[in-house]
C-alpha cells in the first residue's frame, strides 16, 4: 500500500489550496479515506473522511463550510479542497486507510497559511 500526497504549500489568509492523495497497492474503491493534520506541537487531528464510493463525507467542526473532501475511484486519487484558509489551518496534512486491518499513511505535505 502506498499513499502519496502533493498539493501543498504556502498560502495568504483567505486562501485556496487542494491537496491530492494518489494511492496504489490496494483495490482503492472498497475502502473509506482520510486526510489527518498535524500543526507543530499539536496531536494529529482527524480532517475529513469519505466512504469509499464517495457518498459520506464527515467533517472535523473546525473546517466544516470551508473543506471538502472528494475522490476519483478511476485515478485512485482523493483530494481536500481547502477554501477561506485561516493561520490554524497550518500543519502537515496526511492521507490515510485501513487495509486488511492495519493503517497505512502517506508521507504527508505541509500546508502554512501566512501573510
Amino acid at each position: 500500500v502506498q499513499l502519496v500526497e502533493s498539493g501543498g504549500g504556502s498560502v495568504q489568509p483567505g486562501g485556496s489550496l487542494r491537496l491530492s492523495c494518489a494511492a496504489s497497492g490496494f483495490t482503492f474503491s472498497r475502502y473509506s479515506m482520510s486526510w489527518y493534520r498535524q500543526a507543530p506541537g499539536k496531536e494529529r487531528e482527524l480532517v475529513a473522511t469519505i466512504s469509499s464510493a464517495g457518498g459520506t463525507t464527515n467533517y472535523a467542526d473546525s473546517v466544516k463550510g470551508r473543506f471538502t473532501i472528494s475522490r476519483d475511484n478511476a485515478k485512485n486519487t482523493v483530494y481536500l479542497q481547502m477554501n477561506s484558509l485561516k493561520p490554524e489551518d497550518t500543519a502537515v496534512y496526511y492521507c490515510k486507510t485501513n487495509w486488511r486491518a492495519k493503517a497505512y499513511w502517506g508521507q504527508g505535505t505541509q500546508v502554512t497559511v501566512s501573510s
